[in-house]
Protein backbone atom coordinates (compact mmCIF):
# COMPACT_ATOMS: atom_id res chain seq x y z
CA UNK A 1 0.00 0.00 0.00
CA UNK A 2 1.31 3.59 -0.75
CA UNK A 3 1.11 5.85 2.02
CA UNK A 4 -0.79 9.23 0.96
CA UNK A 5 0.59 12.78 1.96
CA UNK A 6 -3.57 13.44 3.10
CA UNK A 7 -3.47 11.58 5.76
CA UNK A 8 -0.55 13.29 8.67
CA UNK A 9 0.91 10.70 10.56
CA UNK A 10 3.13 10.69 13.49
CA UNK A 11 5.16 7.86 15.35
CA UNK A 12 8.58 7.19 17.27
CA UNK A 13 12.28 6.19 15.88
CA UNK A 14 13.86 3.97 18.23
CA UNK A 15 17.26 1.85 17.00
CA UNK A 16 16.74 -1.73 17.21
CA UNK A 17 19.45 -2.33 19.42
CA UNK A 18 18.08 -0.15 21.89
CA UNK A 19 14.65 -2.33 22.22
CA UNK A 20 14.65 -4.12 25.05
CA UNK A 21 13.05 -7.23 25.65
CA UNK A 22 12.31 -10.11 28.81
CA UNK A 23 13.85 -12.93 26.31
CA UNK A 24 16.12 -10.86 23.97
CA UNK A 25 19.70 -12.09 23.93
CA UNK A 26 21.25 -8.67 24.86
CA UNK A 27 20.00 -6.71 22.05
CA UNK A 28 16.76 -5.57 20.66
CA UNK A 29 15.68 -8.08 18.10
CA UNK A 30 12.56 -8.74 15.58
CA UNK A 31 10.72 -9.56 18.60
CA UNK A 32 11.09 -6.40 20.22
CA UNK A 33 10.48 -4.50 16.97
CA UNK A 34 6.71 -6.60 16.72
CA UNK A 35 6.32 -5.63 20.48
CA UNK A 36 7.47 -1.80 19.84
CA UNK A 37 4.93 -2.00 16.91
CA UNK A 38 2.18 -3.13 19.29
CA UNK A 39 3.13 -0.69 21.64
CA UNK A 40 2.81 2.37 18.65
CA UNK A 41 -0.97 1.08 17.53
CA UNK A 42 -1.80 1.21 21.49
CA UNK A 43 -1.00 4.54 21.15
CA UNK A 44 -2.11 5.42 18.43
CA UNK A 45 1.09 6.09 16.47
CA UNK A 46 1.68 5.51 13.00
CA UNK A 47 5.14 5.34 12.55
CA UNK A 48 8.24 3.02 14.06
CA UNK A 49 11.50 4.18 12.68
CA UNK A 50 14.84 2.30 12.70
CA UNK A 51 18.31 3.35 11.94
CA UNK A 52 19.94 1.20 9.00
CA UNK A 53 19.66 -2.75 9.83
CA UNK A 54 22.37 -3.63 7.42
CA UNK A 55 25.09 -6.11 8.74
CA UNK A 56 27.80 -3.81 10.51
CA UNK A 57 31.24 -3.74 10.65
CA UNK A 58 33.76 -3.81 13.36
CA UNK A 59 32.80 -0.11 14.09
CA UNK A 60 29.41 -1.47 15.19
CA UNK A 61 27.92 1.25 13.24
CA UNK A 62 25.00 1.16 11.50
CA UNK A 63 26.02 3.40 8.77
CA UNK A 64 29.65 1.20 8.47
CA UNK A 65 27.81 -1.81 6.84
CA UNK A 66 30.03 -4.66 6.08
CA UNK A 67 27.15 -4.64 3.64
CA UNK A 68 24.24 -2.93 2.66
CA UNK A 69 22.04 -5.83 0.90
CA UNK A 70 22.34 -7.86 3.86
CA UNK A 71 20.41 -7.65 7.35
CA UNK A 72 22.50 -7.51 10.77
CA UNK A 73 22.07 -11.19 11.90
CA UNK A 74 22.14 -9.99 15.64
CA UNK A 75 18.43 -8.18 14.94
CA UNK A 76 17.33 -12.15 14.57
CA UNK A 77 15.31 -13.53 17.42
CA UNK A 78 16.68 -16.53 18.22
CA UNK A 79 15.24 -19.05 20.27
CA UNK A 80 12.72 -22.01 19.51
CA UNK A 81 9.68 -20.50 19.29
CA UNK A 82 11.18 -18.12 16.52
CA UNK A 83 13.36 -20.09 14.64
CA UNK A 84 11.78 -24.01 14.35
CA UNK A 85 15.35 -25.59 13.69
CA UNK A 86 16.45 -24.94 16.87
CA UNK A 87 16.42 -27.64 18.91
CA UNK A 88 15.56 -26.29 22.58
CA UNK A 89 18.30 -28.50 24.28
CA UNK A 90 20.70 -26.70 22.16
CA UNK A 91 19.16 -23.53 23.07
CA UNK A 92 18.98 -23.94 26.84
CA UNK A 93 22.74 -25.31 26.42
CA UNK A 94 24.24 -22.17 24.96
CA UNK A 95 22.01 -20.03 26.38
CA UNK A 96 22.71 -20.55 29.88
CA UNK A 97 20.50 -18.16 32.36
CA UNK A 98 23.72 -16.71 34.26
CA UNK A 99 25.05 -15.95 30.14
CA UNK A 100 21.68 -13.70 29.28
CA UNK A 101 21.54 -11.99 33.21
CA UNK A 102 25.34 -10.31 31.71
CA UNK A 103 24.09 -9.74 28.30
CA UNK A 104 21.08 -8.27 28.70
CA UNK A 105 22.31 -5.85 31.75
CA UNK A 106 23.23 -2.01 30.60
CA UNK A 107 24.41 -1.56 26.72
CA UNK A 108 24.73 -4.01 24.09
CA UNK A 109 27.93 -5.79 24.53
CA UNK A 110 28.70 -6.53 21.35
CA UNK A 111 31.39 -9.01 21.28
CA UNK A 112 29.36 -11.36 24.04
CA UNK A 113 25.79 -10.79 22.22
CA UNK A 114 27.81 -11.97 18.62
CA UNK A 115 29.61 -14.54 19.73
CA UNK A 116 26.01 -16.58 21.39
CA UNK A 117 24.05 -15.72 18.08
CA UNK A 118 26.47 -16.61 15.93
CA UNK A 119 26.23 -20.56 18.01
CA UNK A 120 22.53 -20.33 17.96
CA UNK A 121 22.51 -20.24 14.30
CA UNK A 122 24.95 -22.42 13.55
CA UNK A 123 23.21 -25.07 15.84
CA UNK A 124 19.92 -23.94 14.03
CA UNK A 125 21.77 -24.54 10.21
CA UNK A 126 22.97 -27.70 11.57
CA UNK A 127 19.54 -29.16 12.65
CA UNK A 128 18.13 -27.46 9.37
CA UNK A 129 20.81 -29.63 6.84
CA UNK A 130 19.83 -32.88 8.83
CA UNK A 131 16.19 -32.17 9.09
CA UNK A 132 15.40 -30.38 5.70
CA UNK A 133 18.16 -29.50 3.33
CA UNK A 134 19.30 -33.00 2.56
CA UNK A 135 15.86 -34.43 2.65
CA UNK A 136 14.49 -31.64 0.35
CA UNK A 137 11.51 -31.20 2.51
CA UNK A 138 9.14 -28.09 1.95
CA UNK A 139 11.43 -25.90 3.78
CA UNK A 140 14.41 -26.82 2.18
CA UNK A 141 12.45 -25.76 -1.29
CA UNK A 142 11.14 -22.66 0.51
CA UNK A 143 15.29 -21.76 1.21
CA UNK A 144 16.17 -22.73 -2.28
CA UNK A 145 13.24 -20.43 -3.41
CA UNK A 146 15.15 -17.89 -1.50
CA UNK A 147 18.48 -18.51 -2.71
CA UNK A 148 17.20 -18.58 -6.43
CA UNK A 149 15.33 -15.04 -5.67
CA UNK A 150 18.83 -13.28 -4.03
CA UNK A 151 20.86 -14.78 -6.78
CA UNK A 152 22.10 -11.03 -7.80
CA UNK A 153 23.79 -10.32 -4.75
CA UNK A 154 24.05 -13.40 -1.98
CA UNK A 155 26.24 -15.54 -3.60
CA UNK A 156 28.85 -12.42 -3.77
CA UNK A 157 27.96 -11.72 0.00
CA UNK A 158 28.27 -15.16 1.38
CA UNK A 159 31.59 -15.78 -0.19
CA UNK A 160 32.96 -12.41 0.98
CA UNK A 161 31.91 -13.71 5.09
CA UNK A 162 33.71 -16.74 4.16
CA UNK A 163 36.80 -14.72 3.08
CA UNK A 164 36.68 -12.22 5.90
CA UNK A 165 36.53 -15.32 8.25
CA UNK A 166 40.09 -16.87 6.35
CA UNK A 167 41.83 -13.61 7.16
CA UNK A 168 41.05 -13.19 11.02
CA UNK A 169 37.38 -11.74 10.58
CA UNK A 170 39.14 -8.62 9.06
CA UNK A 171 37.04 -7.08 6.46
CA UNK A 172 39.95 -4.73 5.20
CA UNK A 173 40.22 -6.83 1.72
CA UNK A 174 42.49 -5.14 0.07
CA UNK A 175 44.93 -6.64 2.90
CA UNK A 176 43.61 -10.14 2.48
CA UNK A 177 45.70 -12.67 1.08
CA UNK A 178 46.57 -11.95 -3.02
CA UNK A 179 43.89 -14.60 -4.16
CA UNK A 180 41.18 -13.71 -2.39
CA UNK A 181 40.83 -10.27 -3.09
CA UNK A 182 38.89 -10.63 -6.11
CA UNK A 183 36.24 -12.61 -6.56
CA UNK A 184 37.23 -13.99 -9.47
CA UNK A 185 40.01 -15.23 -8.19
CA UNK A 186 38.22 -16.04 -4.89
CA UNK A 187 36.06 -18.69 -6.52
CA UNK A 188 39.02 -19.95 -8.28
CA UNK A 189 40.99 -20.58 -5.69
CA UNK A 190 37.96 -22.06 -3.69
CA UNK A 191 37.83 -24.52 -6.78
CA UNK A 192 41.30 -24.93 -6.61
CA UNK A 193 41.62 -26.80 -3.20
CA UNK A 194 41.26 -30.20 -1.88
CA UNK A 195 37.66 -31.71 -1.91
CA UNK A 196 37.18 -31.81 1.95
CA UNK A 197 38.35 -27.69 2.70
CA UNK A 198 36.18 -27.33 -0.62
CA UNK A 199 33.00 -28.33 0.88
CA UNK A 200 33.71 -27.12 4.08
CA UNK A 201 33.74 -23.53 2.95
CA UNK A 202 30.87 -24.00 0.43
CA UNK A 203 28.97 -25.29 3.47
CA UNK A 204 29.83 -22.19 5.41
CA UNK A 205 28.99 -19.81 2.40
CA UNK A 206 25.07 -22.06 2.97
CA UNK A 207 25.27 -21.19 6.21
CA UNK A 208 25.77 -17.37 5.98
CA UNK A 209 22.68 -17.60 3.08
CA UNK A 210 20.89 -19.78 6.06
CA UNK A 211 21.19 -16.84 8.02
CA UNK A 212 20.16 -13.91 5.71
CA UNK A 213 17.05 -16.21 4.80
CA UNK A 214 16.08 -16.34 8.32
CA UNK A 215 16.35 -12.18 8.93
CA UNK A 216 14.68 -11.46 5.58
CA UNK A 217 11.87 -13.79 6.84
CA UNK A 218 11.62 -12.21 10.11
CA UNK A 219 11.45 -8.89 8.57
CA UNK A 220 9.00 -9.73 5.76
CA UNK A 221 6.81 -10.83 8.80
CA UNK A 222 7.01 -8.00 10.79
CA UNK A 223 5.99 -5.14 7.76
CA UNK A 224 3.17 -7.77 7.03
CA UNK A 225 2.36 -7.39 10.63
CA UNK A 226 3.01 -3.76 11.44
CA UNK A 227 0.44 -3.48 7.94
CA UNK A 228 -2.44 -5.18 9.85
CA UNK A 229 -1.76 -3.11 12.90
CA UNK A 230 -1.79 0.38 10.87
CA UNK A 231 1.90 0.88 12.16
CA UNK A 232 4.17 1.68 9.26
CA UNK A 233 7.89 0.33 9.69
CA UNK A 234 10.66 3.33 8.47
CA UNK A 235 14.02 2.20 7.79
CA UNK A 236 16.88 3.78 6.58
CA UNK A 237 19.76 3.66 3.36
CA UNK A 238 22.93 5.64 3.96
CA UNK A 239 24.21 7.25 0.46
CA UNK A 240 27.15 5.80 1.12
CA UNK A 241 28.99 2.30 1.49
CA UNK A 242 31.93 0.93 3.57
CA UNK A 243 34.74 1.04 1.88
CA UNK A 244 35.61 -2.63 3.40
CA UNK A 245 32.19 -3.95 2.69
CA UNK A 246 30.82 -6.58 0.64
CA UNK A 247 29.60 -4.11 -1.80
CA UNK A 248 33.05 -2.71 -3.28
CA UNK A 249 34.73 -5.60 -3.03
CA UNK A 250 32.00 -7.35 -5.24
CA UNK A 251 31.50 -4.61 -7.71
CA UNK A 252 34.96 -2.65 -8.09
CA UNK A 253 33.92 -1.08 -11.14
CA UNK A 254 31.12 0.80 -9.83
CA UNK A 255 33.12 2.31 -6.82
CA UNK A 256 35.81 5.03 -7.28
CA UNK A 257 38.25 4.41 -4.59
CA UNK A 258 40.81 7.13 -5.09
CA UNK A 259 38.13 9.55 -3.41
CA UNK A 260 36.54 9.30 -0.27
CA UNK A 261 33.06 10.95 0.23
CA UNK A 262 31.97 13.40 3.01
CA UNK A 263 31.08 17.06 4.21
CA UNK A 264 32.53 20.65 3.73
CA UNK A 265 34.64 22.32 6.43
CA UNK A 266 32.54 23.43 8.97
CA UNK A 267 33.01 26.96 10.82
CA UNK A 268 30.09 27.50 12.31
CA UNK A 269 30.03 24.32 15.59
CA UNK A 270 33.19 23.72 16.30
CA UNK A 271 33.28 20.00 16.10
CA UNK A 272 37.11 19.39 15.69
CA UNK A 273 40.07 21.23 14.30
CA UNK A 274 39.94 18.79 11.34
CA UNK A 275 36.26 19.49 10.51
CA UNK A 276 36.78 22.71 10.76
CA UNK A 277 39.71 23.36 7.92
CA UNK A 278 38.83 20.65 5.85
CA UNK A 279 35.46 18.83 6.91
CA UNK A 280 34.26 15.29 7.38
CA UNK A 281 35.88 12.78 5.65
CA UNK A 282 33.79 9.65 6.24
CA UNK A 283 36.00 7.42 3.88
CA UNK A 284 33.45 6.24 1.38
CA UNK A 285 34.25 5.71 -1.41
CA UNK A 286 32.16 8.01 -4.75
CA UNK A 287 30.26 5.85 -6.83
CA UNK A 288 31.04 5.57 -10.43
CA UNK A 289 27.96 7.02 -11.97
CA UNK A 290 28.74 6.75 -15.12
CA UNK A 291 29.36 2.75 -15.08
CA UNK A 292 25.90 2.54 -12.66
CA UNK A 293 24.13 4.31 -15.82
CA UNK A 294 25.55 1.98 -18.22
CA UNK A 295 24.38 -0.79 -16.08
CA UNK A 296 20.82 0.79 -15.83
CA UNK A 297 21.45 1.03 -12.00
CA UNK A 298 21.19 -2.40 -11.34
CA UNK A 299 23.23 -2.24 -8.16
CA UNK A 300 21.05 0.68 -6.28
CA UNK A 301 18.02 -1.14 -8.09
CA UNK A 302 18.69 -4.64 -5.63
CA UNK A 303 19.60 -2.48 -2.96
CA UNK A 304 15.89 -0.52 -2.82
CA UNK A 305 14.50 -3.85 -3.93
CA UNK A 306 15.89 -5.32 -0.61
CA UNK A 307 14.70 -2.65 1.60
CA UNK A 308 11.41 -2.29 0.40
CA UNK A 309 10.83 -6.01 1.36
CA UNK A 310 10.97 -5.13 4.98
CA UNK A 311 9.75 -1.50 5.58
CA UNK A 312 6.89 0.84 4.58
CA UNK A 313 8.86 4.05 3.69
CA UNK A 314 12.59 4.58 4.30
CA UNK A 315 14.89 7.60 4.45
CA UNK A 316 18.11 8.43 1.59
CA UNK A 317 20.90 9.80 4.35
CA UNK A 318 22.73 12.13 2.61
CA UNK A 319 20.33 12.71 -0.34
CA UNK A 320 22.42 15.62 -1.38
CA UNK A 321 24.87 13.13 -2.20
CA UNK A 322 22.99 11.90 -5.16
CA UNK A 323 23.71 15.76 -6.89
CA UNK A 324 27.42 16.46 -5.50
CA UNK A 325 29.54 14.77 -2.98
CA UNK A 326 32.16 16.90 -1.03
CA UNK A 327 35.51 14.50 -1.62
CA UNK A 328 38.81 14.29 -0.46
CA UNK A 329 41.47 12.67 -2.02
CA UNK A 330 42.56 10.46 0.74
CA UNK A 331 41.20 8.09 3.15
CA UNK A 332 40.43 8.79 6.73
CA UNK A 333 43.41 7.25 8.22
CA UNK A 334 45.47 9.98 7.15
CA UNK A 335 43.70 12.71 8.49
CA UNK A 336 46.12 13.45 10.99
CA UNK A 337 48.90 13.50 8.25
CA UNK A 338 46.98 16.08 6.51
CA UNK A 339 45.34 18.40 9.32
CA UNK A 340 48.57 20.76 9.32
CA UNK A 341 49.43 20.91 6.05
CA UNK A 342 48.49 24.23 3.78
CA UNK A 343 45.99 24.11 0.40
CA UNK A 344 50.09 23.92 -1.37
CA UNK A 345 51.33 20.87 0.51
CA UNK A 346 48.52 18.41 0.76
CA UNK A 347 47.99 19.11 -3.49
CA UNK A 348 51.77 18.21 -3.69
CA UNK A 349 51.00 14.78 -1.77
CA UNK A 350 47.86 14.19 -3.75
CA UNK A 351 49.32 14.87 -6.88
CA UNK A 352 48.00 18.55 -7.20
CA UNK A 353 44.18 17.16 -6.31
CA UNK A 354 42.33 19.05 -3.27
CA UNK A 355 38.76 18.29 -1.58
CA UNK A 356 36.15 19.92 -2.79
CA UNK A 357 32.65 18.52 -4.28
CA UNK A 358 32.25 16.12 -7.47
CA UNK A 359 30.83 15.83 -9.87
CA UNK A 360 31.17 19.80 -9.55
CA UNK A 361 31.22 22.55 -7.30
CA UNK A 362 27.94 24.71 -7.48
CA UNK A 363 30.14 27.58 -8.57
CA UNK A 364 28.64 28.30 -12.49
CA UNK A 365 25.16 27.89 -13.82
CA UNK A 366 26.22 25.62 -16.25
CA UNK A 367 27.67 23.23 -12.92
CA UNK A 368 24.50 23.56 -11.07
CA UNK A 369 22.60 22.13 -13.68
CA UNK A 370 24.95 19.48 -14.06
CA UNK A 371 24.73 18.44 -10.48
CA UNK A 372 20.75 19.23 -10.38
CA UNK A 373 20.14 16.77 -13.24
CA UNK A 374 22.51 14.16 -12.00
CA UNK A 375 20.13 14.34 -8.39
CA UNK A 376 17.01 14.16 -10.54
CA UNK A 377 17.77 10.96 -12.69
CA UNK A 378 19.26 8.80 -9.72
CA UNK A 379 16.20 9.64 -7.36
CA UNK A 380 13.90 8.60 -10.37
CA UNK A 381 15.50 5.72 -10.30
CA UNK A 382 14.99 5.00 -6.98
CA UNK A 383 11.41 5.96 -6.67
CA UNK A 384 11.01 3.67 -9.63
CA UNK A 385 12.70 1.12 -8.00
CA UNK A 386 10.72 1.51 -4.79
CA UNK A 387 7.31 0.88 -6.11
CA UNK A 388 4.69 1.38 -2.88
CA UNK A 389 7.21 2.04 -0.36
CA UNK A 390 7.28 6.11 0.28
CA UNK A 391 11.08 6.98 0.15
CA UNK A 392 12.15 10.44 2.30
CA UNK A 393 15.22 12.20 1.35
CA UNK A 394 17.21 13.18 4.14
CA UNK A 395 18.06 16.60 3.19
CA UNK A 396 20.05 18.38 6.03
CA UNK A 397 23.69 19.95 5.93
CA UNK A 398 24.52 22.83 3.04
CA UNK A 399 21.61 22.65 0.61
CA UNK A 400 21.93 23.89 -3.05
CA UNK A 401 18.89 26.01 -3.91
CA UNK A 402 18.32 23.29 -6.73
CA UNK A 403 17.87 20.28 -4.05
CA UNK A 404 13.98 21.79 -2.66
CA UNK A 405 12.50 22.37 -5.89
CA UNK A 406 13.44 18.74 -7.17
CA UNK A 407 12.66 17.15 -4.05
CA UNK A 408 9.04 18.77 -4.53
CA UNK A 409 8.70 17.59 -8.00
CA UNK A 410 9.40 14.03 -7.07
CA UNK A 411 6.66 14.15 -4.35
CA UNK A 412 9.58 13.55 -1.98
CA UNK A 413 9.06 14.86 1.41
CA UNK A 414 12.08 16.65 2.67
CA UNK A 415 14.06 17.27 6.16
CA UNK A 416 12.77 19.57 9.04
CA UNK A 417 14.81 19.78 12.27
CA UNK A 418 13.60 22.59 14.02
CA UNK A 419 16.91 23.45 15.55
CA UNK A 420 18.51 23.49 12.59
CA UNK A 421 15.72 25.85 10.48
CA UNK A 422 17.00 28.89 11.42
CA UNK A 423 16.17 32.80 9.87
CA UNK A 424 18.51 34.96 9.43
CA UNK A 425 18.45 36.62 12.72
CA UNK A 426 19.23 33.22 14.34
CA UNK A 427 15.12 32.62 15.50
CA UNK A 428 13.94 29.10 14.72
CA UNK A 429 11.95 29.12 11.18
CA UNK A 430 8.33 29.55 11.85
CA UNK A 431 6.83 26.09 11.79
CA UNK A 432 3.40 26.58 10.50
CA UNK A 433 5.57 27.72 7.53
CA UNK A 434 7.10 24.00 6.91
CA UNK A 435 6.53 22.73 3.97
CA UNK A 436 3.82 19.60 3.59
CA UNK A 437 5.59 17.78 1.77
CA UNK A 438 8.34 16.98 4.81
CA UNK A 439 9.27 15.25 7.81
CA UNK A 440 9.54 16.93 11.25
CA UNK A 441 12.05 15.46 14.07
CA UNK A 442 12.90 17.62 16.55
CA UNK A 443 16.37 15.49 16.52
CA UNK A 444 18.17 12.68 14.56
CA UNK A 445 20.31 10.11 16.28
CA UNK A 446 23.29 12.18 15.64
CA UNK A 447 21.85 15.01 18.37
CA UNK A 448 21.30 14.94 21.38
CA UNK A 449 17.64 14.68 22.75
CA UNK A 450 15.74 17.62 23.87
CA UNK A 451 16.34 17.35 26.79
CA UNK A 452 20.05 16.94 26.98
CA UNK A 453 20.58 20.26 24.81
CA UNK A 454 18.56 21.92 27.51
CA UNK A 455 21.28 20.84 30.28
CA UNK A 456 23.96 21.25 27.73
CA UNK A 457 23.14 25.07 27.48
CA UNK A 458 22.90 25.44 31.40
CA UNK A 459 26.26 23.42 31.38
CA UNK A 460 27.94 25.67 29.53
CA UNK A 461 25.94 28.85 31.46
CA UNK A 462 27.88 27.41 34.69
CA UNK A 463 30.98 26.63 32.87
CA UNK A 464 30.90 30.18 32.03
CA UNK A 465 31.21 29.60 28.33
CA UNK A 466 29.66 31.42 25.72
CA UNK A 467 27.40 32.45 28.56
CA UNK A 468 25.31 34.89 26.42
CA UNK A 469 24.86 32.60 23.31
CA UNK A 470 23.36 29.79 25.30
CA UNK A 471 21.45 32.04 27.19
CA UNK A 472 19.80 32.86 23.86
CA UNK A 473 19.57 29.49 22.94
CA UNK A 474 17.57 28.60 26.22
CA UNK A 475 14.96 31.74 25.26
CA UNK A 476 15.07 30.50 21.32
CA UNK A 477 13.55 27.66 22.59
CA UNK A 478 11.45 28.93 24.81
CA UNK A 479 10.14 31.07 21.79
CA UNK A 480 9.75 28.18 19.68
CA UNK A 481 7.40 26.11 21.96
CA UNK A 482 5.17 29.35 22.87
CA UNK A 483 6.75 30.27 26.44
CA UNK A 484 8.59 33.24 25.64
CA UNK A 485 7.12 35.12 28.55
CA UNK A 486 8.30 32.58 31.02
CA UNK A 487 12.05 32.54 32.43
CA UNK A 488 14.11 29.82 31.17
CA UNK A 489 14.17 26.91 34.37
CA UNK A 490 17.48 24.90 34.93
CA UNK A 491 15.17 21.92 34.82
CA UNK A 492 13.59 20.82 31.33
CA UNK A 493 9.66 20.69 32.44
CA UNK A 494 7.20 18.99 31.46
CA UNK A 495 5.18 22.46 30.76
CA UNK A 496 8.33 22.75 28.23
CA UNK A 497 8.11 19.13 27.26
CA UNK A 498 4.76 19.46 25.89
CA UNK A 499 4.62 22.67 24.30
CA UNK A 500 7.55 21.60 22.67
CA UNK A 501 5.81 18.71 21.37
CA UNK A 502 2.79 20.53 20.46
CA UNK A 503 4.27 22.94 18.30
CA UNK A 504 5.92 20.21 16.25
CA UNK A 505 3.38 17.95 15.65
CA UNK A 506 1.18 20.38 14.68
CA UNK A 507 3.22 22.07 11.98
CA UNK A 508 1.62 21.08 8.93
CA UNK A 509 4.55 18.34 7.88
CA UNK A 510 3.18 15.42 6.52
CA UNK A 511 5.27 13.11 9.27
CA UNK A 512 6.45 13.67 12.40
CA UNK A 513 8.89 11.49 13.90
CA UNK A 514 10.17 11.82 17.68
CA UNK A 515 13.01 10.16 19.19
CA UNK A 516 11.80 7.45 21.07
CA UNK A 517 13.69 9.13 23.89
CA UNK A 518 12.29 12.65 23.08
CA UNK A 519 9.12 11.45 23.95
CA UNK A 520 10.40 10.45 27.06
CA UNK A 521 12.17 13.79 28.24
CA UNK A 522 15.78 11.42 28.38
CA UNK A 523 18.86 12.49 27.64
CA UNK A 524 20.70 8.97 26.51
CA UNK A 525 22.06 9.67 22.89
CA UNK A 526 22.28 6.98 20.42
CA UNK A 527 25.57 8.77 18.65
CA UNK A 528 28.01 11.12 19.08
CA UNK A 529 28.87 12.39 15.81
CA UNK A 530 33.16 12.40 15.63
CA UNK A 531 33.99 10.46 18.34
CA UNK A 532 34.75 7.03 19.13
CA UNK A 533 33.55 5.87 21.84
CA UNK A 534 32.11 2.47 23.71
CA UNK A 535 28.90 4.96 23.77
CA UNK A 536 27.87 4.81 19.97
CA UNK A 537 25.34 2.71 18.85
CA UNK A 538 25.11 0.47 22.13
CA UNK A 539 23.05 2.29 24.25
CA UNK A 540 20.12 0.57 25.31
CA UNK A 541 16.24 2.15 26.75
CA UNK A 542 16.16 1.17 30.77
CA UNK A 543 13.03 -0.44 30.53
CA UNK A 544 11.29 -3.20 28.53
CA UNK A 545 8.77 -2.71 26.06
CA UNK A 546 6.15 -3.76 28.65
CA UNK A 547 7.63 -1.79 31.02
CA UNK A 548 7.11 1.43 29.56
CA UNK A 549 3.22 0.96 30.19
CA UNK A 550 4.07 0.13 33.69
CA UNK A 551 5.59 3.18 34.85
CA UNK A 552 3.47 5.70 35.47
CA UNK A 553 6.02 8.66 34.34
CA UNK A 554 6.88 6.99 31.26
CA UNK A 555 2.55 5.84 30.21
CA UNK A 556 2.09 9.88 31.46
CA UNK A 557 4.17 10.99 28.52
CA UNK A 558 3.40 8.61 26.26
CA UNK A 559 -0.05 9.81 26.66
CA UNK A 560 0.74 13.18 26.31
CA UNK A 561 2.30 12.71 23.10
CA UNK A 562 -0.12 10.47 21.90
CA UNK A 563 -3.13 12.82 22.97
CA UNK A 564 -1.29 15.74 20.94
CA UNK A 565 -1.08 13.53 17.98
CA UNK A 566 -4.19 13.47 18.16
CA UNK A 567 -5.20 17.05 18.50
CA UNK A 568 -3.19 17.55 16.13
CA UNK A 569 -4.86 15.47 13.10
CA UNK A 570 -1.94 12.98 12.76
CA UNK A 571 -4.39 9.75 14.08
CA UNK A 572 -6.18 7.95 11.65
Amino acid sequence: MKLSPNQSLAGVLEPVFAIRTDEDLGIGDTDGVRQMIDWCHRHRLSILQTLPINEISDDNSPYNALSSLAIEPATIAISPRHIPDLPLARFQDLARPELLAELRGGPVNYPGVKALKRKLLEAAFENFLKQHYIPETERALQFRSFLVENGAWLSDYSLFRVLMEENGDFPAWDRWAPEHRSPRTARNWLLSLPVKRHVELVRKQLFFMYVQWLAFGQWQALKAYGTTQKVYLMGDIPFGVGRFSADVWANRSIFDLDWSGGAPPEKVFKVDPFTEKWGQNWGIPNYRWDELRRRDFDWWRTRVGNIQKVFHLYRIDHVLGFFRIYSFPWTPDRNAEFLPLTEAQAAAKTGGRLPGFKQFPDDTPEHKATNQAQGEEILRVVLEASGETTVVAEDLGVVPEYVPPTLLKLSTPGFRIPTLFRDPDGRYSDPKQYPRLSLVQPATHDHPPLAAAWAECWHNIDAGKDVETNRRELRLMMEFSGLESAEPSREFTDQLHEAFTRTVLQSPSWLAVFQITDVFGMTARFNTPGSVAATNWSYRLPHTVKELDEDPVLLQQTEMFSRLALESGRVS
